[in-house]
């Protein structure tokens, strides 16, 4: 992945999506598809792509990873510090075309963890982390129908990141277990999802664990202070302007957002 993404200039596809999407956004303007020329035709243009949009906007500070079984590959997106919050409880619905909520655990680095001879064990990984938090991704696109594309054009669009809410910090997070954590998340009042765990990927610490010794390569690894996000534990949920989302984990805590 490493050598690839940072090889973008002799890829006359990938140069092309960059330009694209970052037109898209920085016009505020819907994309009904990438043009012909402009889509990846593999994971690793997609990541080519995602990750040159990633450092044309901004510092990124944080990361999103998941995986849609646990014995699947992973995938992840470097978040950018602008769309990276914390201790928020309402943020404008006019920042995203459509939003999608979902409940999500958050690891924060202490240390770095760069790119070594040898991968970081589960344990070093674990020693790196400074706290643990629950939180909530808004899911968004840069498209005008939302999942409508081909699965790389949705990859390169930042893998339809809108922002990453972080709530306050768990005590004793190495005492809970997230595969068996019971998790419930209301909107308006009602339950809109009630889970065990609820990662499609199993564990989140894998993931992590993979972010810090595969997905990170291009950045240099992982940095102290940097922002993991480790995939929905509730689906994805689209709501409305003015909704009022409400997620509880059992014995790990409560964040609350309004998007209006």
């Amino acid at each position: 992945m490493n050598a690839i993404t940072n090889a973008i200039a002799g890829v006359p596809a990938v140069a092309e999506a960059v330009e694209v999407l970052l037109a898209a956004r920085r016009e505020h303007r819907l994309l009904s598809e990438l043009p012909a020329t402009a889509r990846p035709s593999t994971r690793d243009e997609a990541y080519a792509v995602m990750n040159e949009v990633a450092r044309r906007l901004g510092p990124v500070t944080a990361w999103k990873v998941g995986g849609p079984a646990p014995d699947a590959e992973p995938t992840c997106a470097p978040i950018n510090a602008a769309t990276l919050y914390f201790d928020t409880e309402r943020l404008p619905a006019s920042q995203f075309h459509v939003i999608g909520i979902e409940a999500e655990i958050v690891y924060r680095l202490a240390r770095d963890l760069p790119v070594g001879d040898r991968p970081w064990t589960r344990e070093e990984v674990l020693d790196a982390v400074g706290s643990v938090h629950p939180a909530f991704e808004i899911c968004d696109t840069r498209f005008v129908t939302y999942g409508a594309q081909d699965a790389l054009s949705h990859m390169a669009d930042q893998a339809n990141h809108g922002a990453l809410i972080v709530g306050k910090a768990v005590e004793n997070w190495r005492a809970v277990d997230p595969v068996r954590l019971p998790i419930t998340l209301e909107i308006d009042g009602k339950a809109a999802a009630s889970v065990v765990g609820g990662n499609s990927a199993g564990d989140p610490v894998n993931l992590l664990t993979w972010l810090a010794n595969v997905g990170s390569r291009p950045f240099g690894g992982l940095h102290a202070g940097d922002t993991v996000t480790t995939g929905s534990c509730t689906g994805t949920i689209f709501i409305k302007p003015g909704a009022r989302c409400v997620a509880r984990y059992e014995g790990f805590g409560t964040i609350a957002l309004t998007v209006a």
